[in-house]
């Protein structure tokens, strides 16, 4: 009996595989801060943050970040305060027991789409959206396959079969995705003059999805680097007093 159980999860990891290996690999895209001495670019980041304001937000999460933490991105606090109070938060109940709501403050996390993950399925056809918090970090190649899921939607070819709600998508595990493509040309106004289609609306949203899991990046890297100066200074220092105390000492 537990020769077979073993053999049945062996074949299913391997169906796992086989599904997940049908995907094609993402391409490798060139992104500000992924060398050792890269750095956010703080346009894109607040272009980021429009795209999923508008348009990713109506059904995906962001729950491990605060309204407060934008000013990493640039943003004043008016316009935090101003983007925090644009929503309603529930925040406990009243005397007759409804839910209270009351406008959104800077220390507020951003306000889900859906009060539960129930309701989030009801709305999405059985589909749960993945909060974005962190998606870039829990998926391989995080920011070239986020990016390539975006930009990946087409027509699928004749001799693929679409399950009922699935979309074509070359990247994706098995082919198909339930999630819609979610990025159209023209569909966020941009006030600087970048170009608004489909390819510079994925490099934005994933820019600000890769800050939003590591906004600590620059500050880490730039805490390594002093401590690397620091450690080399040290090293020269103690070669050079070794060499001036035992200098007059023979074998």
């Amino acid at each position: 009996m537990f020769k077979k159980a073993i053999l049945l999860m062996f074949l299913a990891f391997m169906s796992l595989q086989v599904f997940a290996s049908d995907a094609e690999h993402p391409p490798k895209m060139n992104w500000s801060f992924q060398s050792i001495f890269g750095t956010y670019d703080r346009a894109a980041l607040q272009r980021g943050f429009q795209v999923y304001h508008e348009v990713c937000a109506a059904c995906h999460s962001l729950n491990h970040l605060a309204y407060r933490h934008l000013a990493g991105i640039g943003f004043t606090p008016e316009t935090i305060k101003a983007l925090a109070a644009e929503k309603e938060i529930r925040d406990g109940f009243t005397e007759e027991g409804e839910i209270f709501k009351r406008p959104g403050i800077a220390a507020d996390h951003i306000a889900p789409p859906y009060i539960n993950e129930s309701a989030a399925k009801a709305a999405n056809n059985g589909s749960l959206p993945p909060d974005l918090s962190l998606i870039v970090k829990a998926r391989a190649h995080g920011p070239d396959y986020l990016h390539a899921i975006l930009t990946g939607y087409a027509e699928p070819p004749k001799e693929v079969q679409l399950g009922e709600n699935m979309h074509y998508n070359k990247y994706f595990a098995g082919r198909q995705i339930a999630m819609i493509a979610p990025l159209h040309e023209g569909m966020v106004n941009y006030t600087d003059g970048t170009p608004t289609n489909v390819e510079q609306y994925a490099k934005d949203v994933v820019t600000f999805l890769t800050w939003a899991g590591d906004p600590k990046m620059e500050e880490r890297k730039s805490t390594g680097f002093k401590v690397m100066f620091f450690l080399i200074i040290l090293t020269l220092f103690m070669f050079f007093t070794k060499r001036r105390v035992w200098r007059n000492i023979k074998d």
